[in-house]
């Protein structure tokens, strides 16, 4: 199958797996099952990158559960700047990285995170979003999520970086990426070939995390309802 052919397969998948109302992990899973059913080559290149980013621990040193996560000031997909202190003076807050717009399985999720946005409001928290992209593709991801939280964009990877959360990507994982038609590096108007771990925190008032999932392989995500619960904690 040519790499556009998968491209255009993945669309329709991702459409059908936000409107099924199955549990994230199964919304996951089609893309997955999908991949390694159309493209052989795809998955052995995925299992090889996520393979050698969990032999080097990658993310392990990212920010852990009882430490407090780093301030933030970053534009939204409107251009106003969103300081992560300012929100935690409102209430707990979850903070999502994903890969971008292009990504099916961050797509994915920006919808499942939609689905928990009222209620993580009714436990007095907040909901946000950070990726790589440029202003202009983060409203992309925007529309997956219905607008129901903040996409604000890292420039360069910057607070990724500060928080042991952004990897290089080889060559033969950007090439099957850039082959399939994503092209990455104009999304995040730099060449540099950097993405963060898909991770997300829940945070409490004082900003200390209460709960965490870091995973370099980005087929695997936070449990929605792990986050929920946490919240209820929080709250």
């Amino acid at each position: 199958m040519t790499a556009n052919a998968l491209v255009s397969e993945l669309e329709k998948t991702t459409a059908i797996a936000m409107a099924s109302g199955k549990p994230l992990a199964e919304r996951l899973r089609m893309i997955a099952d999908q991949v390694r059913e159309l493209s052989p080559e795809f998955t052995g290149a995925v299992e090889a990158f996520v393979g050698k980013l969990a032999r080097a621990e990658a993310g392990g040193q990212a920010p852990q559960i009882g430490e407090v996560l780093p301030n933030f000031v970053l534009p939204d997909q409107k251009g106003h700047l969103v300081a992560l202190d300012a929100l935690l003076r409102d209430g707990p807050v979850v903070v999502a990285f994903l890969r971008g717009h292009w990504c099916p399985y961050c797509r994915i999720t920006a919808s499942a995170l939609a689905e928990i946005a009222a209620t993580a409001s009714e436990l007095g928290a907040r909901i946000v979003a950070i990726t790589p992209e440029s202003r202009q593709y983060a409203r992309k991801l925007e529309v997956d999520s219905g607008g129901a939280f903040p996409i604000l964009a890292d420039f360069d990877n910057g607070y990724a970086l500060s928080v042991n959360l952004a990897i290089w990507v080889d060559e033969a994982m950007s090439g099957l990426i850039g082959g399939a038609g994503w092209d990455v590096p104009t999304y995040q108007s730099n060449d540099a070939w950097m993405l963060p771990i898909p991770a997300m925190f829940a945070l409490g008032r004082d900003g200390i995390i209460a709960a965490r999932h870091v995973n370099p392989d980005y087929r695997e995500r936070a449990d929605i309802e792990e986050i929920i619960a946490a919240l209820r904690g929080l709250a």
